[in-house]
């Protein structure tokens, strides 16, 4: 199938899934940590649960959680720019089936999706805390999409909190500067972090993201720390783990 692209737009492969997405340079592409959070997030095969994408972007998490399950995938994303782009690469990929992305603004996700009815949700959230004084993006939609501007950690943690069933399961990609307010956050909202992996650029950095595992309505015990993902080797090439992430 063909579909029409859009300024500086391309298409580009999801190559672990052989998949075709589409993305711009000057409007969002996906980076690493989504397919972090692809591989980090425990999914059902099944056809029978709900699965919901917070914060989707151009669809990314979406198109590879749509290749791991049979159940039906609500993606939801404020800026209708990435909106269309998702539309057009489930299109593409003839996933519009299964896959349903929604525009609005995630204070108004009750509207389009029952409280206490999702069995998993997937978050790639804004990173960095914003207010009028900050420093942002000159790009707008870089802007939202990394800054706190239109959300903010507690809400989606809230909002994740509201849709997820007893037991229910979601999972994030984060920034570890923020972890201690995050984890906080899940106690206030009653989830209860699982698991919790760091990632680091290569050997001898710091880390720069966290993956974290939390379960709603969960046991305040039984916390496990992963071993650490590296990245990069010495010489800046992706390890062996990271591209069987990537490449499949």
């Amino acid at each position: 199938m063909t579909v029409k692209l859009h300024g500086d737009e391309r298409i580009d492969q999801l190559m672990r899934y052989n998949l075709q997405i589409i993305q711009s340079k000057s409007v969002f592409s996906f980076s690493i940590d989504a397919l972090l959070l692809d591989y980090f997030s425990n999914i059902p095969s099944h056809g029978r649960a709900t699965i919901v994408d917070l914060c989707s972007g151009n669809g990314i998490l979406p198109l590879a959680l749509s290749q791991r399950s049979k159940s039906s995938i609500i993606g939801m994303e404020l800026q209708p720019r990435l909106v269309d782009m998702a539309k057009r690469s489930l299109e593409l990929n003839d996933l519009s089936r299964q896959v349903e992305i929604i525009e609005a603004d995630l204070a108004d996700a009750f509207n389009y999706i029952p409280k206490d009815s999702v069995d998993v949700i997937t978050c790639n959230p804004p990173y960095f805390e914003w207010s009028e004084t900050s420093q942002k993006n000159p790009n707008e939609h870089l802007a939202i999409a990394r800054h706190e501007i239109h959300t903010t950690l507690e809400e989606v943690i809230r909002i994740a909190s509201g849709l997820l069933k007893m037991n229910g399961r979601a999972f994030f990609v984060y920034r570890p500067s923020r972890l201690i307010e995050m984890l906080d956050l899940f106690r206030s909202y009653q989830l209860m972090p699982k698991k919790l992996q760091f990632i680091y650029p290569k050997k001898n950095c710091e880390s720069n993201m966290i993956l974290v595992e939390v379960i709603k309505h969960g046991k305040k015990s039984g916390l496990k720390i992963l071993p650490p993902l590296y990245i990069h080797d010495e010489n800046g090439e992706y390890l062996p783990e990271i591209k069987e992430i990537i490449y499949g």
